[in-house]
């Protein structure tokens, strides 16, 4: 049965993607959703960011999202009150595919945990 399992990723990927759109009018990939994720955890108006500030939005996210399976821990905030999280679990060996997938299940996590979708 990991097949309607599966099926049921996909469902809950697809209504992260379609309640972007709605809010942002864009079909996301992931380093969007990522970005998302990251100002949201930052709880800032700001719309405007550096190319590094993006950068850094991205990994607050992939922290935040992989904080639930303890590979990250909320470390606190910098002097501009950016989060700051420190790796507490090494990441599974995986390839490029297998990181995706978990990421995507990570980020599904967050949407349901935060009530989102």
């Amino acid at each position: 049965m990991s097949i309607s399992k599966e099926e049921t990723v996909k469902d809950k990927w697809f209504k992260i993607k379609e309640l972007i759109v709605k809010v942002f009018g864009k079909t996301p990939d992931l380093s969007a959703i990522l970005y998302i994720i990251g100002m949201r955890e930052l709880g800032t108006t700001q719309t405007e960011f550096k190319k590094e500030e993006k950068v850094k939005l991205m990994h607050i996210a992939t922290c935040r999202v992989l904080s639930t399976s303890g590979h990250y821990s909320l470390k606190g905030v910098d002097s501009k009150g950016w989060p700051v999280w420190e790796l507490k679990d090494k990441l599974p060996n995986q390839d490029m595919l297998e990181q995706e997938m978990y990421l995507r299940h990570h980020i599904i996590n967050y949407f349901e945990e935060e009530e989102l979708i």
